[in-house]
């Protein structure tokens, strides 16, 4: 698979992954991470993790890579076709206010984009997917009806998940996101968040 780290791209194997994760016992991966502060913040926060950002814009992620914490790993993969390196490896996963082809991914049942997320986490592992109105918006629907459907997927996908909460234009300043702290400073500083975990069988 590709990765980004320092000033270059370069490729990891299975082998060279497993190397790298020893002795994590906790590996999070962020799906869609966009410019990779998400994953810069929660890898100096939880030095005991690993902490994974997957983007299929390798340009995002030039500043943030070079000065990564030691415990983390950019990987540059679509997340229609996530890596199978990363297969059975996350304990826990966030998908920050995905749009495009990734949320569309969210909302559609047996989708390859919920087909990857299931693929990449452990039985139990935990899952949060924060949602913005703006992203529903602009493919015709509302952030109430998006959440649901969105829930709805990761459901049948072999997820329990718990009803929608709210976040406000406070809770979004708290989120350690580029993209986040844009949407709190909006028109529309709406948004939701679903967790949940996924099923032991």
């Amino acid at each position: 698979m590709e990765i980004y780290r320092g000033k270059h791209a370069s490729f990891m194997d299975a082998r060279l992954l497993v190397e790298q994760l020893a002795g994590y016992e906790h590996i999070h991966i962020d799906i869609g991470t966009g410019d990779g502060r998400f994953v810069r913040h929660m890898a100096a926060a939880r030095p005991q993790h690993f902490v994974i950002g997957v983007d299929a814009c390798r340009e995002n992620l030039e500043e943030t890579a070079r000065r990564a914490p030691a415990n983390s790993l950019f990987v540059i993969a679509n997340a229609q076709a996530l890596p199978p390196e990363l297969h059975g490896l996350a304990a826990s996963v966030t998908v920050n206010f995905p749009w495009g082809s990734l949320l569309e991914g969210l909302l559609e049942v047996n989708s390859q984009v919920l087909a990857g997320v299931k693929a990449i986490t452990r039985p139990r592992a935990q899952l949060e997917v924060r949602l913005n109105s703006g992203a529903l918006a602009e493919i015709g629907i509302s952030l109430e009806v998006g959440a649901e459907q969105v829930r709805h997927a990761l459901t049948a996908s072999g997820f329990n998940m718990q009803p929608p909460v709210e976040l406000t234009a406070v809770d979004l300043r708290a989120i350690p996101t580029t993209w986040a702290k844009r949407l709190a400073y909006g028109r529309d500083p709406r948004g939701v968040s679903l967790t949940g975990g996924k099923r032991q069988f």
